[in-house]
């Protein structure tokens, strides 16, 4: 069976424990994070894989971890919230931390979060898809910001 690990990257209190438990335990939930692994069987591809989700730390003060975390990571999530600016500003951080540990281009999704927040929204869709675009990622029709 596959195994794939994907860390979650992204400044606190961008939702990234949010996403992890919706995504693996299909339910909401909100704990502030320090590093949690959540795991789930899936089928892809018409074969049974595993996929642990780590959930990190986006607190500055836990910066000396992030490197650990790119290291065990094979494939990664960006999360930025669309109503904090700073939070998308700082994305660039993590990507640098991605390339420098893994050497390379290293796969990634962006993802804009909460999205329920849209009254507070700092970041526009066109800015979270002109970064998508200038970090490499592409997005394909119908997809939602």
């Amino acid at each position: 069976m596959d195994s794939w690990r994907v860390a979650v990257l992204g400044d606190g209190g961008v939702g990234k424990t949010a996403l992890a438990v919706q995504f693996t335990l299909n339910c909401f939930t909100y704990d502030p994070t320090i590093e949690d692994a959540y795991r789930k069987q899936l089928v892809v591809d018409n074969q049974m894989c595993f996929v642990e989700v780590i959930d990190t730390a986006g607190q500055e003060e836990y910066t000396t971890l992030r490197d650990q975390w790119v290291r065990e990571g094979q494939g990664f999530i960006l999360v930025y919230s669309i109503a904090s600016r700073q939070t998308f500003e700082r994305l660039e951080i993590f990507r640098q931390s991605m390339q420098r540990v893994k050497r390379g281009n290293p796969i990634f999704m962006l993802v804009g979060n909460k999205c329920d927040k849209g009254y507070e929204r700092e970041v526009s869709k066109e800015e979270g898809a002109a970064l998508a675009r200038q970090f490499g990622c592409w997005k394909r029709p119908g997809d939602i910001n």
